[in-house]
């Protein structure tokens, strides 16, 4: 398989996901990372985490409404964390699966997108 790049996988759609997809492995979810930057693979190879510093409550919220519109066009939605007022956690997974699948690729570097230059990793 070839690595992705961003374009192709924002250019992508998310396909439903019920179970029976191949997970992604560590060394194929590396390649994708490529892709995505910004992002973490987890320690067990079964999901990637970003974390953004939203400088304030405001900021923070807005930016979790537009990751959820992201989500529900997609139909693949992340755990989303807030702490400390201004500190937002992304974290993407296949549940159905128990890993990763392109899905969670496909919504990471739409994330990234929305994000822009402007974004401040913590």
């Amino acid at each position: 398989m070839t690595n992705p790049t961003t374009d192709s996988l924002v250019q992508k759609r998310c396909v439903p996901c019920e179970g029976g997809v191949p997970k992604i492995d560590r060394d194929s979810a590396v390649g994708f990372l490529a892709a995505t930057p910004g992002w973490t693979l987890d320690d067990e190879g079964k999901a990637i985490f970003r974390k953004v510093n939203c400088g304030n409550f405001v900021k923070a919220m807005k930016l979790l409404q537009s990751i959820a519109d992201v989500a529900e066009a997609e139909q693949h939605h992340p755990d989303l964390h807030l702490t400390g007022y201004r500190h937002v956690r992304i974290d993407m997974t296949t549940h159905a699966i128990g890993g990763l699948s392109e899905n969670d690729f496909i919504v990471a570097a739409k994330i990234n997108q929305l994000l822009g230059d402007s974004s401040t990793t913590a």
